[in-house]
Protein backbone atom coordinates (compact mmCIF):
# COMPACT_ATOMS: atom_id res chain seq x y z
CA UNK A 1 0.00 0.00 0.00
CA UNK A 2 1.45 3.67 -1.03
CA UNK A 3 2.62 5.62 1.69
CA UNK A 4 -0.04 7.33 4.09
CA UNK A 5 -1.04 10.81 4.11
CA UNK A 6 0.13 11.00 7.73
CA UNK A 7 3.53 9.39 6.85
CA UNK A 8 3.95 12.06 4.02
CA UNK A 9 2.75 14.81 6.26
CA UNK A 10 5.58 14.11 9.10
CA UNK A 11 8.45 13.88 6.31
CA UNK A 12 7.46 17.10 4.68
CA UNK A 13 7.25 18.67 8.00
CA UNK A 14 10.81 17.39 8.87
CA UNK A 15 12.26 17.77 5.71
CA UNK A 16 9.96 20.19 3.68
CA UNK A 17 10.65 20.21 -0.38
CA UNK A 18 13.98 18.20 0.35
CA UNK A 19 11.27 15.09 0.07
CA UNK A 20 10.65 13.62 -3.45
CA UNK A 21 8.08 11.74 -4.90
CA UNK A 22 8.64 8.83 -7.55
CA UNK A 23 12.36 10.01 -8.19
CA UNK A 24 14.14 8.11 -10.65
CA UNK A 25 16.47 5.52 -8.51
CA UNK A 26 18.75 5.31 -11.78
CA UNK A 27 20.04 8.47 -11.26
CA UNK A 28 21.45 7.39 -7.83
CA UNK A 29 22.79 3.82 -8.81
CA UNK A 30 26.45 2.64 -10.05
CA UNK A 31 24.80 0.70 -12.61
CA UNK A 32 22.88 3.85 -13.59
CA UNK A 33 19.71 1.05 -13.42
CA UNK A 34 16.30 0.95 -11.00
CA UNK A 35 13.21 2.40 -10.86
CA UNK A 36 11.34 5.15 -9.12
CA UNK A 37 11.42 5.66 -4.81
CA UNK A 38 8.10 5.85 -3.95
CA UNK A 39 9.22 8.84 -1.81
CA UNK A 40 12.78 9.80 -1.58
CA UNK A 41 15.30 11.77 0.61
CA UNK A 42 18.89 12.88 0.27
CA UNK A 43 19.91 12.58 4.39
CA UNK A 44 22.46 15.37 4.67
CA UNK A 45 23.86 14.10 8.43
CA UNK A 46 23.74 11.51 10.93
CA UNK A 47 20.30 13.88 12.46
CA UNK A 48 18.98 13.68 9.53
CA UNK A 49 19.52 10.27 9.01
CA UNK A 50 18.30 9.15 12.46
CA UNK A 51 15.18 11.65 12.41
CA UNK A 52 14.16 9.96 8.80
CA UNK A 53 14.25 6.62 10.15
CA UNK A 54 12.53 6.98 13.24
CA UNK A 55 9.63 8.89 11.04
CA UNK A 56 9.40 5.87 8.59
CA UNK A 57 9.43 3.52 12.07
CA UNK A 58 6.50 5.29 13.60
CA UNK A 59 4.80 5.76 10.44
CA UNK A 60 4.75 1.93 9.38
CA UNK A 61 6.97 2.93 6.42
CA UNK A 62 9.46 0.49 4.42
CA UNK A 63 13.08 1.99 5.28
CA UNK A 64 16.08 1.45 2.53
CA UNK A 65 19.58 3.26 3.64
CA UNK A 66 21.08 3.95 -0.22
CA UNK A 67 24.86 4.55 0.08
CA UNK A 68 26.85 4.74 -3.17
CA UNK A 69 24.41 2.65 -5.17
CA UNK A 70 27.11 -0.01 -5.51
CA UNK A 71 26.70 -4.17 -5.00
CA UNK A 72 22.62 -3.45 -5.21
CA UNK A 73 20.46 -4.05 -8.18
CA UNK A 74 17.38 -2.42 -7.90
CA UNK A 75 14.32 -3.54 -9.45
CA UNK A 76 12.68 -2.21 -12.68
CA UNK A 77 9.47 -1.47 -10.53
CA UNK A 78 11.62 0.79 -7.95
CA UNK A 79 11.54 0.45 -3.88
CA UNK A 80 8.58 0.75 -1.92
CA UNK A 81 8.31 3.12 0.79
CA UNK A 82 11.05 5.47 2.01
CA UNK A 83 14.58 5.52 0.70
CA UNK A 84 17.14 7.56 2.54
CA UNK A 85 20.14 8.71 -0.01
CA UNK A 86 23.00 8.57 3.09
CA UNK A 87 24.78 11.72 2.73
CA UNK A 88 26.16 11.87 6.07
CA UNK A 89 30.11 11.94 5.51
CA UNK A 90 31.67 13.72 8.76
CA UNK A 91 35.18 12.13 9.35
CA UNK A 92 37.73 12.54 12.11
CA UNK A 93 40.79 11.43 13.07
CA UNK A 94 41.96 10.94 16.62
CA UNK A 95 45.63 9.39 16.84
CA UNK A 96 45.13 5.76 15.26
CA UNK A 97 41.52 5.66 15.43
CA UNK A 98 38.52 6.86 12.43
CA UNK A 99 35.57 7.87 13.59
CA UNK A 100 33.73 7.92 10.03
CA UNK A 101 29.60 9.03 9.61
CA UNK A 102 28.17 5.84 7.86
CA UNK A 103 27.62 7.87 4.34
CA UNK A 104 31.40 9.10 3.76
CA UNK A 105 32.64 6.76 0.87
CA UNK A 106 35.70 3.88 1.63
CA UNK A 107 37.88 5.60 -1.31
CA UNK A 108 37.84 9.07 0.80
CA UNK A 109 38.64 7.25 3.88
CA UNK A 110 41.35 5.18 2.68
CA UNK A 111 43.03 7.81 0.70
CA UNK A 112 42.99 10.79 3.89
CA UNK A 113 44.10 7.64 6.30
CA UNK A 114 46.89 7.07 4.21
CA UNK A 115 47.74 10.82 4.00
CA UNK A 116 47.50 10.89 7.34
CA UNK A 117 50.46 7.91 7.27
CA UNK A 118 47.49 5.69 8.88
CA UNK A 119 47.66 2.27 7.89
CA UNK A 120 45.03 -0.72 7.88
CA UNK A 121 42.64 0.66 5.28
CA UNK A 122 44.42 1.11 2.37
CA UNK A 123 43.05 -2.31 0.76
CA UNK A 124 39.73 -0.24 0.26
CA UNK A 125 41.21 2.54 -1.98
CA UNK A 126 39.61 0.59 -4.95
CA UNK A 127 36.15 -0.29 -3.45
CA UNK A 128 33.31 1.88 -4.19
CA UNK A 129 30.32 2.90 -2.03
CA UNK A 130 30.05 4.36 1.69
CA UNK A 131 31.64 2.86 5.16
CA UNK A 132 28.12 1.92 6.48
CA UNK A 133 27.35 -0.49 3.36
CA UNK A 134 30.70 -1.60 4.17
CA UNK A 135 29.82 -2.33 7.48
CA UNK A 136 26.62 -4.24 6.24
CA UNK A 137 28.60 -6.64 3.91
CA UNK A 138 32.04 -6.61 5.78
CA UNK A 139 33.84 -5.61 2.37
CA UNK A 140 37.37 -6.25 1.53
CA UNK A 141 40.16 -6.63 -0.60
CA UNK A 142 43.73 -7.41 -1.11
CA UNK A 143 43.09 -9.97 2.22
CA UNK A 144 41.74 -6.90 4.26
CA UNK A 145 38.25 -6.36 5.28
CA UNK A 146 35.87 -4.06 7.91
CA UNK A 147 35.95 -7.08 10.10
CA UNK A 148 39.80 -6.42 10.89
CA UNK A 149 39.48 -2.52 11.59
CA UNK A 150 35.73 -1.98 12.97
CA UNK A 151 35.73 -1.23 16.80
CA UNK A 152 31.80 0.04 17.06
CA UNK A 153 29.09 1.12 14.83
CA UNK A 154 26.39 3.26 16.33
CA UNK A 155 23.05 2.47 14.87
CA UNK A 156 19.67 3.81 15.18
CA UNK A 157 17.08 1.43 16.42
CA UNK A 158 12.94 2.20 16.70
CA UNK A 159 14.46 2.21 20.49
CA UNK A 160 17.40 4.83 20.24
CA UNK A 161 20.56 4.64 19.68
CA UNK A 162 22.50 1.41 20.21
CA UNK A 163 26.29 1.10 20.03
CA UNK A 164 27.02 -2.19 18.25
CA UNK A 165 31.08 -3.64 19.01
CA UNK A 166 32.94 -5.74 16.41
CA UNK A 167 32.06 -8.78 18.11
CA UNK A 168 28.20 -7.61 18.22
CA UNK A 169 28.45 -7.07 13.98
CA UNK A 170 29.49 -10.81 13.77
CA UNK A 171 31.12 -10.18 10.67
CA UNK A 172 31.50 -13.40 8.55
CA UNK A 173 32.53 -13.08 4.52
CA UNK A 174 30.89 -10.18 2.67
CA UNK A 175 28.43 -10.46 5.54
CA UNK A 176 27.57 -9.19 8.93
CA UNK A 177 24.59 -9.44 11.71
CA UNK A 178 23.12 -6.81 9.81
CA UNK A 179 23.14 -8.18 6.41
CA UNK A 180 22.23 -12.03 7.58
CA UNK A 181 19.25 -10.72 10.21
CA UNK A 182 17.44 -7.45 8.72
CA UNK A 183 16.62 -5.51 11.39
CA UNK A 184 15.30 -2.18 12.20
CA UNK A 185 18.97 -0.71 12.38
CA UNK A 186 20.74 2.17 10.73
CA UNK A 187 24.14 2.57 10.72
CA UNK A 188 25.44 6.17 11.78
CA UNK A 189 28.99 5.76 12.17
CA UNK A 190 32.01 3.65 12.76
CA UNK A 191 35.21 3.58 14.56
CA UNK A 192 38.12 2.12 12.93
CA UNK A 193 41.49 0.79 15.09
CA UNK A 194 44.37 1.81 12.28
CA UNK A 195 47.94 1.64 12.77
CA UNK A 196 50.91 4.41 12.46
CA UNK A 197 53.02 3.57 8.92
CA UNK A 198 55.05 5.74 6.85
CA UNK A 199 53.09 7.94 4.09
CA UNK A 200 55.15 7.45 1.10
CA UNK A 201 55.23 3.52 1.68
CA UNK A 202 51.29 3.51 2.37
CA UNK A 203 50.55 5.42 -0.65
CA UNK A 204 52.52 2.93 -2.91
CA UNK A 205 50.53 0.68 -1.77
CA UNK A 206 47.57 2.30 -2.10
CA UNK A 207 48.29 3.29 -5.96
CA UNK A 208 49.19 -0.40 -6.54
CA UNK A 209 45.65 -1.48 -5.15
CA UNK A 210 44.40 1.00 -7.40
CA UNK A 211 46.75 0.29 -10.29
CA UNK A 212 45.33 -3.42 -9.78
CA UNK A 213 41.86 -2.67 -9.81
CA UNK A 214 41.92 -0.78 -12.65
CA UNK A 215 43.56 -3.26 -14.69
CA UNK A 216 41.52 -5.91 -13.66
CA UNK A 217 38.51 -4.29 -13.77
CA UNK A 218 36.14 -3.13 -16.14
CA UNK A 219 34.78 0.68 -16.00
CA UNK A 220 31.79 2.00 -16.73
CA UNK A 221 28.40 1.62 -15.23
CA UNK A 222 29.13 -1.53 -13.09
CA UNK A 223 27.04 -3.07 -9.82
CA UNK A 224 30.26 -4.63 -8.31
CA UNK A 225 31.34 -8.25 -8.16
CA UNK A 226 28.32 -10.05 -8.96
CA UNK A 227 28.77 -13.50 -6.95
CA UNK A 228 30.67 -14.42 -4.49
CA UNK A 229 33.93 -16.52 -4.78
CA UNK A 230 33.18 -20.28 -3.78
CA UNK A 231 35.77 -22.00 -1.44
CA UNK A 232 38.84 -22.16 -3.46
CA UNK A 233 38.27 -20.81 -6.31
CA UNK A 234 37.02 -17.41 -8.04
CA UNK A 235 33.59 -16.88 -9.76
CA UNK A 236 35.11 -14.93 -12.36
CA UNK A 237 36.87 -17.92 -13.52
CA UNK A 238 34.39 -20.09 -13.39
CA UNK A 239 32.24 -17.58 -15.39
CA UNK A 240 34.90 -17.53 -17.81
CA UNK A 241 35.90 -21.56 -18.19
CA UNK A 242 32.11 -21.30 -19.04
CA UNK A 243 32.78 -19.45 -21.39
CA UNK A 244 30.32 -16.36 -20.65
CA UNK A 245 32.28 -13.06 -21.30
CA UNK A 246 30.83 -11.23 -23.65
CA UNK A 247 27.69 -12.30 -23.25
CA UNK A 248 24.90 -9.96 -23.53
CA UNK A 249 21.25 -10.11 -22.90
CA UNK A 250 19.13 -6.84 -23.58
CA UNK A 251 21.66 -4.05 -22.33
CA UNK A 252 23.54 -5.73 -19.65
CA UNK A 253 27.03 -7.71 -20.57
CA UNK A 254 29.63 -9.79 -18.88
CA UNK A 255 32.02 -7.83 -18.90
CA UNK A 256 35.22 -9.20 -21.35
CA UNK A 257 37.57 -8.14 -19.11
CA UNK A 258 36.70 -9.61 -15.78
CA UNK A 259 33.76 -12.38 -15.66
CA UNK A 260 32.46 -11.69 -12.27
CA UNK A 261 31.33 -8.00 -13.15
CA UNK A 262 28.31 -7.16 -15.04
CA UNK A 263 27.96 -3.83 -17.25
CA UNK A 264 25.21 -1.82 -18.24
CA UNK A 265 26.65 -0.90 -21.75
CA UNK A 266 22.95 0.71 -22.95
CA UNK A 267 19.52 1.03 -21.99
CA UNK A 268 19.71 -2.26 -19.30
CA UNK A 269 17.04 -2.58 -17.34
CA UNK A 270 17.10 -4.71 -14.17
CA UNK A 271 15.38 -7.89 -15.37
CA UNK A 272 18.53 -7.89 -18.29
CA UNK A 273 21.02 -7.69 -15.12
CA UNK A 274 18.75 -10.69 -13.28
CA UNK A 275 18.21 -12.84 -16.49
CA UNK A 276 21.95 -12.79 -17.05
CA UNK A 277 23.27 -13.79 -13.32
CA UNK A 278 20.63 -16.59 -13.65
CA UNK A 279 22.28 -17.60 -16.70
CA UNK A 280 25.79 -17.92 -15.45
CA UNK A 281 24.50 -19.07 -12.47
CA UNK A 282 22.65 -22.32 -14.30
CA UNK A 283 25.82 -22.37 -17.10
CA UNK A 284 28.40 -22.85 -14.28
CA UNK A 285 26.74 -25.34 -12.03
CA UNK A 286 25.80 -27.55 -15.28
CA UNK A 287 29.83 -26.97 -16.43
CA UNK A 288 31.42 -27.05 -13.49
CA UNK A 289 29.23 -28.64 -10.71
CA UNK A 290 29.71 -25.16 -8.16
CA UNK A 291 26.57 -23.55 -6.97
CA UNK A 292 27.41 -19.60 -7.11
CA UNK A 293 25.93 -17.30 -4.70
CA UNK A 294 25.36 -14.03 -5.63
CA UNK A 295 27.49 -11.05 -3.85
CA UNK A 296 25.08 -8.34 -5.15
CA UNK A 297 22.02 -7.13 -3.12
CA UNK A 298 18.51 -7.67 -5.07
CA UNK A 299 16.59 -4.55 -3.76
CA UNK A 300 13.03 -3.56 -4.42
CA UNK A 301 9.69 -5.06 -5.70
CA UNK A 302 10.78 -7.89 -8.19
Amino acid sequence: MPISSEACAALRLAFGERVLFEEPLSRHSSARIGGPAEAFLAARSVHDLAEAAQIAWEYDVPLFILGGGSNILISDAGIRGLVVHNRAEGLHFDGTQVLAESGVSTISVARRSVKRGLAGFEWAAGIPGTIGGAVFGNAGAHGGDMAGVVVYADVITPEGERRLSNADLAFEYRSSILKREPQRAVVLRVLLQLEAGDPDVLNARLEEFRDYRRRTQPPGATIGSMFKNPPGDYAGRLIDAAGLKGTRIGGAEISTKHGNFFLNVGDANASDVRALAELARREVREQFGVELELEIELVGEW
